[in-house]
């Protein structure tokens, strides 16, 4: 049982639903989806929430083995792991999911307004409503407590699906295993008066805000305040409710440096007038991968960052608003805007963690395991911002990480349940059809539709010949719209299907699924992306984006005339995997999928297992690591299904997923269905602060100088941190320095209590429960001085019998001469073995030299390449116990390929006419992947193991290799299409 609907909780029903397992997903909400949809955008990719989260609330309402179960709550659970008894409280929607069509009619004439929840307060719904548009279930609700009982909604409900006898009821299932998604609540700041909360019209949170900018919010995406005028300047107050022992709310909540970096940059792209945005913060908390360069171009397109202390938050009279603050001087200033957000923090919401009786830390998170989410009591898992603040992708990494967790304890029980059968709908055969194209044209809220004209697009395409059905969706991938689009297919006889809305990448697969359910081949498709090619790069051109909307659906819809059915290809899964590096990250991933019963080779390049963590004796996030990564070590070596090859490389990679072979520097070959790569990284040496010297140190040969209890005859120790990192040659943040740095400073403070304690530090990074650190470290009595690198960089000079650090201090206004025994440089972290292993295994690699995800948020471990997943540093910086979990989410992803025991050929792949061929060989030289092989007398290809890249068909000089969905002759009708107008 998965408890809580928000992103992390569809993650971990839907993983281990892909395990075989059955899932009941429950949420106490009427609609799943949790905060995300209430998000205008996700940070740094700027993608649209609800886009993104869209696909995932179908596939729960499709994905068998997945029982929704919403508007219920946990009451409690007892037992024993493998066999607990969950009493749940389901309440009465008064609608019939079932019978309810969601129409509308019973809101049109429903009298009473209340408060939107969904829309922060910002808008009125009526007593029946549906939780949001785009939610799954899709069925209204009856809000009991504002009803009037005037029956008018059930005189106009035709289906009859109203229901208000319906009365709570409990529930008791048997399950094997509980995971806790529960999210967080946003802090109320009512009661903080400073901030003039809830008495100045136009100071707001930072979530109803997003409702502001969201497309779909009541403003559909104008910028306006509360009082209904357009700001021309925003201030943004952060840690309101975050880092603050007098709101009773000591930890960092992570996302609300980036949120509202986000925001600023979406005003000023959004707002009908110049908008002046500024931020006040403490610290600018860039630690995720992509958040520095994030925060840099909002810097460099006029965000301004005002480093102070916010002290109150004032009315100033004809509709200004008054933020009064400390600056870096020392001195209050005061400045007036039109409008003030405050970055409200995190806090746990539910109370349920205490009638599960489980163990909650300082702050009232649920406590877990080191290095798992494991709770205090045994077979109940915790993840995502339960657990701690964090953003999606830490959310989303959390939650697959607990599925593995689940899948290992319940292996027993994986695929007995019959609900888990796939059921395909009967295929209808369309070959013989003369080609009927529906033309489905996506408003996405303000996100095409503020740009491109919908309606033209949509007049336009009903033109086409062949196009039997031309209309516009609000949210073409929402679950009512793919309902909608099932009915037009059968209802018109449709058997091509053209989607003019977002990427392809990240939701063709759900409108091919979509097809599929009608009985249509899924491949008989076409997407065309007016987003991201029209609405989004031609934003202020909105007449020449909707030309170009135009001409792509023309495009689209030339092609789709000639689209033939694909035949489902598959194969079998080679039920191994191959894990490249065995530091924690690869140690883990290999264990995790060992104790699901999958053989495991794991290879690594030195002599040991543990790597970097194995010569480590503190880290902040693993107490007592020398312990810990012995007992790791030791569950690896004496496990029956991992086998280590020490001393080794992989030399050369074939293959795909499912079905992959790899050869070792030695010549050994390894058959594996998926592969984990978890190289590790290194640390920076550079050329700054007296490189050699043998009282300057890294961060790691510091830590073996405490672990080796040398640290009693320290007197003054310097940290400087970012040494680096953050700059023009790696724009990144290194995520583990800052609270190293703290730990070995505590650590200094243990060995040797008089000693001086120094730390120069630019930001410091102690996001989530780390805060608490920093705040131990200044009790402790380090000194902390801010440095800017630009202005201010410190000095480093050789003394005859000790060293000089220089910097100059803002407070002070002076320059500091310190003398010390150990510079202690906390260098950057950089990628090791990437570059090598993105070119046997064919995988992306970004600009920092980090192995590239599939999707930031969603995919944070799995390549765009099918059946080979990524873990540790070697994707981006991250603490030792991030790492640890990112394994196991690794496990739960790659255990569920190895599951299935067959894999599907995509609709893209190469295809060889064997009466062209004359096996010249130039196929076989050319692909990237090593797929063509010659059979007797011509070259055959692997419709599985081609990756559709092409390549080999640009260089076939007889014409004699086609790829599928991308024939010549479909690429002809494009171009055609686009260049002569042709309908």
């Amino acid at each position: 049982m998965v408890v809580g609907g928000g992103i992390g909780g569809i993650q971990a029903a839907l993983d281990l639903a892909q395990a075989g397992f059955s899932v009941y997903l429950v949420e106490q909400r009427y609609a799943i989806g949790g905060t995300m949809p209430i998000l205008s955008r996700t940070f740094p990719s700027n993608e649209c929430s609800l886009c993104n989260i869209s696909p995932r609330l179908v596939e729960c309402g499709r994905k068998p083995g997945v029982t929704v179960m919403t508007g219920t709550e946990v009451l409690a659970a007892e037992g024993e792991p493998g066999a607990f008894k969950v009493r749940l409280l389901e309440h009465p929607r008064s609608v019939l999911i079932d019978r309810c069509r969601a129409c509308g009619d019973c809101a049109g004439v429903c009298p009473v307004e209340v408060p939107d929840e969904f829309n922060q307060g910002l808008a009125k719904r009526k007593a029946i409503y549906q939780p949001y548009p785009q939610g799954f279930p899709k069925a209204y609700v009856v809000d009991r407590t504002a009803c009037l009982e005037c029956s008018a909604c059930e005189a106009v409900c035709k289906p009859e699906a109203i229901n208000r006898a319906q009365k709570p009821r409990e529930i008791m299932l048997d399950v094997g295993a509980i995971v806790l998604c529960l999210g967080f609540q946003p802090f109320d700041p009512t009661g903080l008066q400073r901030y003039g909360y809830g008495r100045i019209t136009n100071v707001i949170t930072s979530l109803e805000f997003e409702r502001v900018l969201s497309s779909g919010g009541p403003s559909h995406g104008r910028l306006v305040m509360p009082d209904g005028k357009v700001p021309g300047k925003i201030a943004w107050v952060q840690c309101v409710g975050s880092r603050k022992n007098s709101d009773g709310q000591r930890h960092c909540s992570s996302v609300c440096c980036m949120a509202s970096i986000k925001m600023a940059l979406a005003a000023t792209e959004q707002s009908e007038v110049a908008v002046e945005a500024v931020i006040f913060h403490q610290d600018v908390r860039t630690w995720g991968k992509g958040y520095e360069r994030y925060y840099r171009r909002a810097r460099d397109q006029g965000i301004r960052f005002e480093r102070a202390a916010v002290e109150r938050v004032e009315d100033a009279g004809a509709g200004q608003v008054r933020v009064v603050f400390a600056g870096e001087d020392g001195k209050t200033r005061y400045e007036n805007y039109d409008l003030v957000v405050l970055a409200v923090g995190m806090q746990p919401h539910d109370d349920l963690p205490r009638r599960l009786n489980l163990k909650l830390t300082e702050d009232g998170f649920i406590a877990t395991g080191t290095g798992s989410l494991v709770t205090s009591r045994p077979g109940i898992y915790a993840a995502g911002c339960c657990t701690g603040p964090k953003d999606i992708s830490g959310t989303v990494t959390e939650a697959a990480a607990a599925a593995s967790e689940v899948a290992v304890l319940l292996g027993g029980a994986r695929g007995t349940n019959s609900n888990n059968a796939k059921h395909a709908a009967s295929e209808r055969d369309v070959r013989a059809e003369t080609p009927k194209v529906g033309v489905f044209v996506c408003r996405c809220g303000v996100n095409i539709g503020g740009v491109v004209d919908v309606p033209q697009v949509v007049s336009e395409a009903s033109k086409m010949a062949n196009v039997v059905a031309a209309e516009e969706l609000t949210y073409a991938c929402s679950q009512d719209s793919q309902n909608y689009i099932k009915e037009v297919i059968r209802k018109k006889g449709l058997n091509r299907l053209v989607i003019a809305s977002c990427s392809p990448r990240t939701h063709k697969f759900l409108f091919q699924n979509t097809l599929r359910e009608a009985g249509i081949n899924r491949y008989l498709c076409e997407m065309t992306n007016i987003r991201d090619h029209c609405a989004w790069v031609h934003g202020s051109e909105p007449q020449k984006a909707t030309a170009k909307a135009a001409g792509l659906v023309r495009m689209a819809v030339a092609k789709a005339r000639t689209l033939e059915p694909v035949e489902e290809i598959t194969g079998a899964v080679v039920p191994s995997a191959l894990v490249v590096g065995a530091g924690a990250a690869g140690l883990s991933a290999a264990l995790g999928l060992a104790e699901q019963g999958f053989e495991v080779h794991l290879v690594e390049k030195s002599d040991h297992l543990g790597g970097y963590a194995a010569r480590t004796y503190f880290d902040p996030s693993v107490p007592d690591l020398p312990a810990f990564i012995s007992k790791l070590i030791d569950r690896v070596m004496t496990h029956p299904l991992i086998f280590a090859h020490l001393q080794r490389q992989v030399a050369e990679v074939r293959g795909h997923i499912g079905n992959f072979t790899s050869v070792l520097d030695n010549g050994d070959t390894i058959k594996h269905g998926v592969a984990v790569l978890a190289p590790g990284s290194a640390e920076y040496r550079g050329d700054e602060y007296l490189p050699g010297d043998p009282d300057v140190l890294t961060l790691s040969e510091m830590d073996s100088l405490l672990g080796r209890g040398k640290g009693n005859s320290l007197h003054n120790v310097v940290f400087i941190q970012c040494v680096g990192s953050r700059n023009e040659t790696r724009p990144y943040c290194s995520r583990s320095c800052c609270t190293r740095s703290l730990d070995l400073a505590l650590q200094v403070k243990v060995q040797s209590p008089a000693c001086n304690v120094y730390i120069l530090y630019r930001d410091m990074m102690t996001f989530g429960r780390y805060e608490k650190l920093y705040q131990r470290a200044r009790g402790a009595g380090v000194v902390f001085i801010r440095f800017d690198p630009e202005k201010n960089k410190p000095r480093v000079i050789r003394n005859e019998n000790n060293l000089t650090v220089s910097v100059p201090d803002h407070i002070l206004r002076r320059t500091l001469i310190i003398d010390c025994d150990k510079v202690v440089l906390a260098t950057a972290t950089v990628p090791d073995d990437v570059k090598a292993l993105a070119g046997l295994f064919k995988v992306a690699a970004d600009s920092d030299g980090y192995f590239l995800e599939a999707h930031h948020s969603l995919r944070p471990v799995d390549f765009a390449a099918a059946g080979i997943y990524m873990c540790g540093d070697a994707h981006a910086p991250k603490t030792l116990e991030e790492s640890i979990l990112q394994a196991k989410a690794v496990a739960a992803r790659a255990g569920a390929v190895l599951n299935r025991g067959v894999v599907e050929a995509g609709g893209v792949f190469a295809r060889v006419d064997p009466q062209k061929c004359v096996t010249c060989l130039n196929c076989t030289l050319i692909c990237p992947y090593n797929v063509p092989v010659i059979r007797e007398r011509y070259s055959e290809i692997e419709p599985i193991q081609c990756q559709g890249c092409g390549i080999c068909v640009a260089e076939c000089p007889n014409n004699a290799i086609d790829l599928v969905g991308y024939r010549k002759d479909q690429m002809a009708a494009q171009v055609r299409a686009l260049l002569r107008g042709e309908v």
